[in-house]
């Protein structure tokens, strides 16, 4: 196709699942489902209640609790309380155990602390029970799991004006009464499921790809065959990154495997390979922040001598990247037009060979169509996987391609779609996360400062925060994740390593001067929301992307969602050394800290 019949092509599938209920498509598991929201792995065990002072509380013991826990131990604070309602460490890897589950960022630059913890990851890229452990691991070196509260989940956080504390309440009776907080709940652990009819009645198995039932299917998250589903009938509604991961497992050991797919996901080679411990002992120290800011340089554009991950994250950057210093050398001059055409050039071509990969693998000429993704490369997570294309060219496998409607309905023995009904006896459900929905919905609780004002009512037009991190208002809190920050979706974790470092240079700061408050100032927190929404960095895709969680499910994009999406207007690495030299000032410049 030229280039107009591939924006007519693309609008057109756009066009197809658009539904005007955005993000409100999908629904909270409550009901039947209500026992998503428990935990399948660990039994809860009774417990006297907790009644205390703390430091620090750390809420969610994921990554982001894990490094920010680490870095308030390295830097001599010891008062520190982890808690979350899983009961072990982890996050997104405690929750996900279904077969063939792998982060497809390198492990090299996504796993932190592997210096300080003396780890060498096993290949590029690693299953989900090697993160787990390296997970427990950190938790381990760094003593987090003393005074930790798993299996608990947090109630309430209200600030006490007076005291300067936060009081934050469990489900356990605990009351502790923080002098900090942080929250890393992360937005990749809240399950929802898809508004279908019907869904409710279905009489067999079903259950969300986050909470895996080993006792239905077999097998065991290392990957053992689950023998249970021989001469059974499996379906699965959704194909993203996670669907990408299972559906191959699932076809080799399902009688038959039903495959209802509304988007094809854009699928590239994984290509992993094992890590050489030898090579990997010739390291030198400080070599993971090294690799980290390679990568973010290289992957939002910028120059770097090698690319030290070299993966498909980098390679589509670096081919934006050439495209536009190939035009410059042939006498465009720079502007905001030439790297459009610079973008949309190279990714029709990568798109290209994405949808040519496809037909080299897929046998059957209709089911390689149907698999093709008509959208740019980053208008949905990208995936990269050696094995998911080749499972539909085994006999058992069949691809239910709803042309962009989704499944019609569910009944009690199967699923209606495509104008058919299929029958069923296990259905799984990839419908992935809450992303972008309220605060206080994804977290499962209210944060409430002065004068009763809650976070998500603050947020109510978008967030708003000084780095990211600091909420005028909401003194002694601290926010670590991404937005308004470095905002690397492509390597999450590293976002989360750079944010823990500021939240322990901040308390102990704080020590340092006796201070017993610490809160962003109105005017540095405006000042840093004009700067974001200056920027055209932002996690939201393009207007004419087919609609996901990227782009509000293909809604209205307005202040609110640029807010909520935002980051630094000069990238990653410049934001991480605009808050190395912030910490090494040691002026804290737009917070105040006072007794």
């Amino acid at each position: 196709m030229d280039s107009d019949d591939l924006r007519a092509r693309y609008r057109a599938e756009r066009d197809k699942r658009l539904r005007p209920e955005g993000s409100a498509q999908y629904r909270e598991p409550v009901g039947r489902f209500a026992s998503l929201l428990d935990d399948p792995y660990t039994a809860r065990v009774e417990r006297p209640a907790v009644v205390r002072e703390v430091e620090v509380v750390v809420i969610g013991a994921g990554f982001a609790g894990l490094v920010t826990g680490a870095a308030l131990r390295r830097a001599g604070v010891e008062d520190v309380c982890l808690i979350d309602g899983a009961g072990d460490v982890g996050g997104t890897w405690y929750w996900n155990r279904y077969p063939g589950a792998m982060c497809d960022t390198a492990a090299m630059i996504y796993l932190p602390l592997l210096e300080e913890t003396g780890t060498v990851p096993s290949a590029k890229y690693v299953p989900a029970a090697e993160i787990y452990a390296h997970a427990r691991r950190i938790a381990t070196t760094f003593d987090l799991y003393r005074n930790a509260l798993l299996s608990t989940q947090v109630a309430e956080v209200v600030w006490d004006e007076t005291a300067a504390r936060w009081r934050v309440t469990t489900d356990r009776g605990d009351r502790l009464d923080a002098r900090f907080v942080t929250m890393g709940t992360g937005p990749l652990h809240r399950p929802k499921l898809p508004g279908v009819a019907g869904l409710d009645h279905f009489a067999g198995s079903v259950f969300h790809t986050s909470r895996w039932e080993y006792a239905v299917t077999g097998g065991s998250p290392e990957g053992a065959p689950m023998t249970a589903l021989a001469g059974r009938r499996v379906g699965i509604i959704g194909t993203g990154a996670t669907a990408v991961q299972c559906i191959p497992h699932l076809a080799r050991d399902a009688g038959e495997l039903y495959v209802f797919q509304r988007t094809p996901s854009s699928v590239d080679a994984r290509r992993n390979e094992t890590i050489d411990p030898t090579w990997f002992a010739s390291l030198q120290p400080g070599w993971q922040k090294h690799w980290t800011r390679n990568f973010a340089t290289l992957q939002t554009g910028g120059f770097a001598p090698e690319d030290l991950v070299d993966d498909g994250w980098t390679e589509i950057t670096k081919r934006i990247r050439d495209r536009v210093v190939e035009l410059l050398g042939a006498g465009e001059s720079w502007s905001p037009a030439t790297a459009r055409r610079a973008y949309e050039e190279t990714d029709d071509a990568k798109m290209n060979e994405i949808r040519e990969r496809v037909l080299d693998i897929v046998a059957d000429s209709k089911t390689a169509e149907a698999l093709m993704p008509w959208y740019r490369q980053l208008c949905k997570r990208p995936c990269f996987h050696d094995e998911y294309l080749d499972a539909f060219n085994r006999s058992t496998v069949h691809l239910i391609d709803t042309d962009g409607r989704g499944v019609e309905a569910v009944d009690e023995t199967g699923v209606w779609a495509a104008g058919r009904h299929f029958p069923l006896d296990v259905l799984v459900l990839a419908s992935g996360f809450e992303v972008g929905t309220d605060v206080q919905r994804r977290s499962g609780f209210p944060v409430t400062a002065r004068d009763g004002v809650t976070l998500s009512q603050a947020w109510a037009q978008g967030m708003v925060s000084l780095h990211g991190m600091h909420v005028h208002g909401f003194p002694n809190l601290f926010v670590t994740g991404f937005s308004q920050g470095s905002n690397l979706i492509s390597n999450v974790t590293q976002n989360l390593t750079e944010a823990a470092d500021t939240v322990a240079a901040v308390v102990v700061e704080a020590k340092r001067r006796s201070a017993t408050v610490v809160e962003a100032t109105a005017e540095a927190q405006a000042a840093w929301v004009a700067l974001i929404e200056s920027s055209e960095r932002t996690m939201l895709g393009d207007a004419e992307c087919t609609p996901g969680y990227y782009n509000n499910e293909g809604g209205p994009i307005g202040r609110r969602e640029r807010l909520n999406g935002g980051g630094y207007p000069l990238g990653p690495v410049a934001f991480w050394e605009l808050m190395d030299e912030w910490r090494a000032s040691g002026r804290f410049d737009g917070l105040t800290l006072r007794v």
